[in-house]
């Protein structure tokens, strides 16, 4: 069947903001950081005569996309809410460009405000819903809007909803992302401070049974059960990659959490310990120590940790589901076998008083995990913690990110206002970082290898400009860097 010739595009936003398709922190990070944009090229895949633009990752310049997209008969693109103002004015220009072209919004944030999404984005003629994979092939392969399960689209001036689309079941039945990673991606554009580079990341599955308040794309898109592709499914599709890209040092498997099916995830680990590679994944702070001695053995070399707090009764607040003695035992387990752990934090959540925020500042050193990210609560719509914001007033003016694309604070508590939250940040990476045994471990990566001196030298400037940079409440609001301005005439 003939497909309309799709453009799939993650577009030009502020410089090196990491919150496109594929990406959990939706902001500029401290490190300038990309993820891979698996939520584009999953669709992508499955459409022939499409493409796959991501332009914050390789720079590119909004002329220069516009001019990219000539020829396409329909553009999808990647949005989210700190960027949504931003992305709907490219949507605009495209329309402006090429009047013929039909122009869709995805992500989490139109999943669950199409209606308010298309009203903000007049270029846009519909938005996908749930996961969007088949959505978009039926949209490709030329059905008419009505005929669509998963969209809200525009129809003679009003907008109207579709029934929902049932979420995938058969994980194997889609194809695998690296034939698009090969043809439209140049994957050493792709970094992250914690991985080895270049990397490259993959899912396995979607959703997670976790009941985390907080969490996005669970309550949003992917769900709360875990559906995956079969250990022998990945295992093939791990062999290729291999094949396909030898120069990768590190696979990185961007599941929610990949350790949720545990006698799963040991199969899979076994066969990568046949192929010889290296691997990491995200993980909750319970994976028994039997498992991490599987894992290490077959290739295991980092966890991605989401801990969170230091108090207890924070993370019960937020139903995170772990207790803090079990993710100290934990954290030991992967110290005794070198299993490295990159443990992410988030301050200002409900709950969060001064004495937690130093609280969790002394259990973030204590746990001696090899580095840390550190986030503020960020109520996206779609999560419960948005709505407990809305019904509790905690929110304060202003959006997500500042600027310069970096995340703000937006929650602000009695006795706590989000200015305190967000100098806990600064201070919680100073606490961490400027200490000996991350200083003398970062110094013998560096001492080892010369391409990890220079990589850590640019990363080590880069943060420290971060920590000595102005709090963004005082930042004047014409200060942030764009890869390119979108002309002015296309806002909304």
């Amino acid at each position: 069947m003939n497909t309309l010739r799709t453009l799939f595009l993650n577009p030009p936003s502020f410089d090196g903001f990491d919150g496109g398709a594929g990406s959990r922190y939706q902001a500029r990070r401290e490190v300038r950081s990309f993820w891979f944009p698996t939520w584009l090229a999953q669709p992508a895949a499955l459409i022939p005569n499409s493409k796959l633009i991501d332009a914050p990752a390789d720079g590119l310049q909004f002329d220069e996309v516009i001019q990219m997209a000539k020829g396409f008969d329909l553009c999808v693109l990647h949005t989210s809410t700190p960027s949504f103002a931003s992305d709907a004015k490219v949507a605009s220009c495209l329309k402006d460009a090429y009047p013929r072209i039909k122009v869709g919004l995805v992500g989490p944030h139109v999943a669950v405000l199409p209606g308010e999404s298309l009203e903000a984005a007049p270029a846009a003629d519909f938005a996908a819903r749930e996961e969007s994979d088949y959505t978009l092939l039926e949209i490709a392969q030329g059905r008419t809007f009505s005929e669509v399960d998963g969209i809200s689209y525009r129809d003679c001036g009003s907008i109207r909803h579709n029934c929902d689309r049932a979420r995938i079941e058969d994980m194997d039945s889609l194809p695998d992302v690296l034939d698009v990673y090969k043809r439209d991606l140049t994957i050493e554009n792709y970094s992250i401070g914690y991985l080895r580079h270049p990397y490259l990341s993959l899912y396995t599955g979607r959703g997670c049974p976790a009941r985390c308040t907080f969490c996005l794309w669970p309550q949003t898109v992917s769900g709360r059960i875990y559906r995956a592709r079969s250990p022998a499914r990945v295992i093939e599709d791990m062999a290729k990659a291999k094949s396909l890209f030898p120069q990768v040092k590190e696979f990185f498997f961007d599941d929610d959490t990949f350790t949720a099916d545990l006698p799963r995830a040991a199969r899979i680990a076994e066969g990568l310990g046949r192929l010889g590679v290296a691997w990491s994944c995200n993980s909750r702070a319970d994976v028994p120590c039997g498992y991490l001695k599987t894992f290490k053995e077959n290739g295991l070399r980092l966890l991605l940790v989401g801990y969170e707090s230091g108090d207890q009764a924070v993370l019960n607040n937020v139903k995170k589901g772990v207790r803090l003695d079990v993710a100290k035992e934990f954290t030991r387990s992967c110290r005794k076998l070198g299993v490295a752990v990159h443990g992410t934090f988030i301050l200002g959540l409900p709950g969060e008083t001064k004495q937690t925020i130093e609280d969790t500042i002394r259990f973030a050193c204590g746990l001696e995990v090899d580095t840390i990210q550190v986030s503020l609560a960020a109520p996206y719509p779609g999560t419960e913690l948005y709505s407990q914001a809305l019904h509790n007033g905690w929110f304060q003016t202003g959006g997500m990110v500042d600027a310069d694309g970096a995340q703000s604070c937006v929650l602000s508590y009695p006795g706590l206002p989000s200015s305190e939250i967000a100098k806990g940040l600064r201070r919680m990476y100073a606490r961490f970082y400027f200490r000996p045994k991350p200083i003398a471990r970062m110094l013998a990566a560096m001492a080892r290898d010369p391409e990890e001196r220079r990589r850590r030298l640019r990363e080590g400037a880069e943060f420290l400009r971060f920590l000595w940079s102005r709090p963004a409440s005082v930042r004047p609001a014409n200060g942030g860097r764009r890869l390119q301005r979108v002309p002015e005439k296309a806002g909304v």
